[in-house]
């Protein structure tokens, strides 16, 4: 079926919603989720259904735009006081670990290229350019993986995960134009690579700051009438961002991530409805980008460069990720032996690779589709091996700390500006064993109940309301460290926290 305008929501409403469901389907399994979705595309494409897709500089708009809204997401939901205990590790890995893992990964390609038995020999420079390209760990990968599994890690280890891969495509990017500008004689000086370097990141982190603040401002200070047109207004905000910086020299993507860091860390209007709006969103961009490249690809090719791809995956997840961890890392002392192997293991590589392995195509560099199908065949392996078993391995280092257990029977959350907290707690007969009126429960003055949920039925209670095992008690008080102080009394272990 070809591409007409009359076909293209029936294609994508049909794309869509099998990607959702599978994607439902692998997660009872422990299958990423970005790994179906690239699937599907793959099964819809050239070599499957037949949808023909053969334009990378598409496929690379589509890209630049889904990431984004998915590194400012990503941004959004991360505290700044997470990343601040790891923001030196989080840099160098981001920029050292990117340069290691290229220069460790293109020697061992030139080296092996030529002995797989498929007669694909690469120069040096074309080695150094393919292992460019997946340098860089995936941040839509990451994100979707930690935050999917609900995974919580000891020694700040997700928020640092988060900012290499947040953080790191600068390098990967400037490392492929360099290879793509040698490849093509083009003339270009170390020193010259090093400035472009600093701009980029430079201006990059610049332009994120002040903009996430003007971004801020922005949405406290417009009025407009419908609360549903602020995730529009922050939108556009978004994609001014990432063009200004662009059109400035910086990075954009580094700039989007840190601008959300900063917006997701202030208060403003209607940021509720914002922040859920753009959790859906990204989710979105991602099914849409990784659907992209599945079509993009000829899945037959894979089976072509499938000894080569799966020997310089091994390298680059045993290898090169691990090396250049620890390198970056020594300098740490406090982070232990299990956590820097840990965060060798999380070098997932996903849609940012494979994005930057169309410039080759694009720029028509020699042995271009052999890097692209090789960047591809890796990025699925590496979300087929570190994807499905990151879960897995953090308990088996010990680093992975037990979820507390959620519930949200009430639905109510206090707006970012009140620092109040407020918990639901389950009524036992333990709560229960100094009488069963509520009066009767050991509660701190400054904690109240607010409102019962029996049967699903909901009331407000007075000192006189007697309680009943298995009612839910919406609680608040003034802080955590009071909320802790509740739980305390009452003899509670697990509980679930909605507010900080």
């Amino acid at each position: 079926m070809p591409f007409a305008a009359e076909n293209i929501l029936l294609i994508g409403s049909i794309l869509l919603f099998v990607s959702l469901v599978i994607g439902k389907t692998g997660y009872r399994f422990g299958v990423p989720a970005l790994l179906l979705f690239l699937l599907v595309g793959m099964l819809f494409g050239s070599d499957g259904v037949g949808l023909q897709f053969n334009n990378p500089s598409v496929a690379q708009s589509i890209g630049m735009v889904a990431l984004s809204i998915i590194l400012f997401s990503g941004g959004m939901d991360t505290k700044m006081a997470e990343i601040k205990p790891v923001m030196k590790e989080g840099v160098i890995l981001a920029t050292g670990g990117v340069l290691v893992t290229a220069l460790l990964t293109g020697i061992f390609v030139y080296w092996i290229s030529g002995i797989t038995g498929q007669h694909i020999p690469l120069n040096l420079l074309e080695a150094l350019l393919l292992a460019s390209v997946m340098a860089s760990t995936d941040s839509a990968s990451v994100f979707s993986i930690l935050r999917s599994k609900r995974l919580y890690l000891k020694h700040h280890l997700r928020p640092m995960l988060e900012l290499e891969s947040g953080s790191n495509d600068p390098m990967a990017y400037l490392l492929t134009i360099l290879c793509i500008q040698m490849l093509q004689s083009e003339s270009i000086g170390f020193g010259n690579l090093a400035l472009e370097l600093v701009m980029q990141l430079g201006i990059g982190a610049i332009c994120g700051y002040l903009l996430g603040k003007l971004t801020t401002f922005t949405l406290n200070r417009i009025n407009i009438q419908y609360e549903s047109l602020y995730p529009v207004l922050l939108l556009s905000l978004v994609f001014f961002v990432f063009s200004f910086t662009n059109l400035v020299q910086g990075n954009g993507y580094l700039a989007v991530y840190i601008a959300g860091v900063i917006v997701g860390n202030r208060p403003f209007v209607h940021k509720k409805s914002v922040v859920s709006f753009f959790d859906g969103f990204a989710w979105l961009c991602q099914i849409i980008m990784f659907l992209t490249l599945g079509l993009l690809v000829r899945p037959h090719e894979l089976l072509a460069v499938s000894s080569l791809g799966l020997l310089v995956g091994i390298f680059l997840i045993l290898i090169a990720r691990p090396v250049s961890v620890f390198l970056c890392l020594a300098p740490f002392r406090r982070l232990t032996f299990k956590s820097r192997l840990f965060v060798s293991w999380v070098g997932l590589r996903g849609a940012v690779p494979i994005i930057f392995a169309t410039y080759p195509q694009i720029a028509g560099i020699p042995h271009a589709n052999l890097i692209f199908n090789v960047v591809f065949f890796i990025t699925i392996l590496s979300l087929l091996v570190q994807g499905m078993s990151i879960s897995v391995v953090a308990k088996w280092l010990k680093l992975a700390i037990p979820a507390r257990r959620t519930q949200n029977t009430f639905g109510m959350e206090l707006p970012d500006a009140i620092k109040s907290a407020i918990s639901e707690i389950s009524v036992t007969k333990e709560i229960l064993r100094n009488g069963n009126k509520l009066m009767n429960l050991s509660l701190p003055d400054n904690t109240l109940v607010v409102m019962i949920n029996r049967q699903e039925r909901y009331f407000i209670p007075t000192g006189k309301t007697l309680l009943k095992e298995s009612d839910k008690l919406l609680v608040i008080t003034d802080n955590d460290r009071e909320l802790l102080k509740t739980y305390e009394s009452l003899g509670i272990d697990d509980y679930t926290l909605q507010k900080n």
